[in-house]
């Protein structure tokens, strides 16, 4: 049985793959800063509370592994010194100790943010990459440490999925689904026009495997990965307000002076929305994925409303479990902060 080390296997990401890796007979390992508390495959592997900044902790996980991906990191609402520090340095810990343990392949999961904000659409890998804040420097610099090790020989894919969504999801999109269960419609910044690509986790899971499992030489490179359906903004999240029932609607809000009201809420501490999501939720953000379909054969089976769909039925479902909780990762629900104001508005 092949052995698979998955960083952050306590996360949203993190646990959708580490179900389908169990389904497809793989032995994992996971290492997490917090606890693996889900019921359905706590007891099916080897799980580790730990830090990724922690070379020691890392190689013990490593050690008879056969594939890494490295899926976990310090979001863009952490500290700045903890995004470099876990981001940067915990990456290049898990880069370097794959290496030393002569693992197969190594896949990092990276981000579209590495692109910044863009002046054109599609984005293809080999566009100009620009982080906007710390994390998409963050990320940039561990995708240099990344291809480091792919020239020494370890074979390594690089993936920037677009946002995704799917069961476990909360993070910045249970702000959303909290207003659409409880009737309320929703601004959007600017016309809601702009076409924002999502992506589904089970896709993203699939070509994660498919890294694994392909040809050595088909994976070992760079691949944007994303929904292939989606509309305007508006209409993908409407979907979400008509499954709700009330008839509530998306409404357009003038993109500028949200933007700089947002800058000053950030600023006072008072907004959960960090720069990169408001500086580009009006602007068209969508990547080509035609290389990881021609090199990958990736097919993705779900549209960005879908998606949506998908992760808005798990929310209510789930409700109970996580209501009153808040935080700063994907896990569980970000805080409204100034945004319950103005969700009375609507």
């Amino acid at each position: 049985m092949e052995k698979v080390f998955v960083t952050g296997g306590s996360g949203f990401l993190g646990i959708n793959l580490i179900r389908m890796l169990l389904a497809k007979g793989y032995e994992v390992v996971s290492l997490d800063l917090l606890p693996f508390e889900y019921e359905d495959c706590k007891d099916k592997i080897k799980w580790v509370v730990g830090d990724i900044r922690n070379k020691e902790t890392v190689d013990e996980c490593t050690e008879g592994a056969d594939y890494v991906i490295h899926c976990a990191a310090a979001l863009p609402l952490y500290k700045k010194e903890d995004i470099f520090s876990t981001d940067i340095d915990g990456s290049r810990n898990v880069i370097v100790s794959a290496y030393e343990h002569k693992v197969k392949r190594f896949i990092q999961i990276s981000s579209t943010a590495v692109y910044g904000i863009p002046d054109h659409h599609p984005l293809v890998e080999e566009d100009k990459l620009e982080g906007v804040g710390p994390y998409g420097i963050a990320k940039i610099e561990a995708e240099k440490v990344c291809a480091e090790y792919r020239d020494k020989g370890l074979p390594t894919a690089i993936i920037r999925p677009k946002s995704f969504v799917g069961p476990e999801r909360l993070g910045v999109f249970a702000l959303f689904y909290e207003w659409a269960k409880d009737g309320h419609g929703f601004p959007m910044i600017g016309s809601g026009n702009n076409r924002y690509q999502l992506l589904d986790v089970e896709d993203l899971c699939d070509a994660i495997i498919t890294c694994m499992t392909i040809e050595a030489e088909k994976m070992n490179d760079t691949f944007n990965i994303g929904a292939k359906e989606f509309t305007t903004m508006k209409e993908d999240y409407q979907a979400v307000l008509d499954k709700a029932g009330f008839g509530k609607k998306i409404h357009g809000f003038p993109a500028a002076p949200a933007i700089w009201g947002l800058r000053i809420l950030e600023f006072l501490h008072l907004s959960p929305l960090y720069k990169w999501v408001y500086e580009t939720a009006s602007k068209d953000s969508f990547v080509s994925i035609e290389k990881a379909e021609n090199k990958l054969g990736y097919k993705p089976k779900y549209s960005n409303k879908d998606a949506l769909l998908r992760n808005y039925d798990w929310y209510l479902k789930n409700y109970e479990k996580f209501a009153g909780q808040s935080g700063v990762n994907h896990r569980v629900p970000w805080k409204q902060g100034f945004l319950k104001i103005i969700k009375m508005f609507y």
